[in-house]
């Protein structure tokens, strides 16, 4: 029997069952410290017990994107605040290469802010 967080991924459609999972080993490679689990009714990521990052799809473009939790205390171009006060948004076009390189140096900087 699937648990919680495998059913999340493997219910997805594709391509974003498939993007969804690159970014899940891409995520959980940077820290032997990071974990994977639902929060929310959503795959979330958490760094030594602390909420880390999450993954949610939006609702007007049916793309998906990577909440950081710490955003706020990032500077990258790539991400979006909008009317968040501390979460800053990565979006992700599932039509185009994932920006693994820009995606793993934002969150690796993230991770030093715990």
């Amino acid at each position: 029997m699937l648990n919680q967080i495998d059913n999340f991924y493997l219910s997805q459609k594709e391509p974003l069952k498939s993007v969804f999972l690159i970014l899940r080993d891409t995520i959980l490679s940077l820290d032997n410290n990071i974990t994977n689990s639902i929060k929310y009714k959503m795959p979330f990521f958490c760094y030594k017990g602390k909420m880390f990052c999450y993954f949610w799809i939006d609702k007007k473009t049916n793309q998906p994107y990577i909440g950081v939790v710490k955003g706020k205390y990032l500077n990258y171009s790539e991400l979006e605040s909008g009317n968040r006060s501390h979460i800053k948004i990565l979006r992700i076009n599932t039509n185009k290469d994932l920006p693994i390189e820009t995606i793993k140096l934002i969150l690796n900087k993230a991770l030093t802010l715990y």
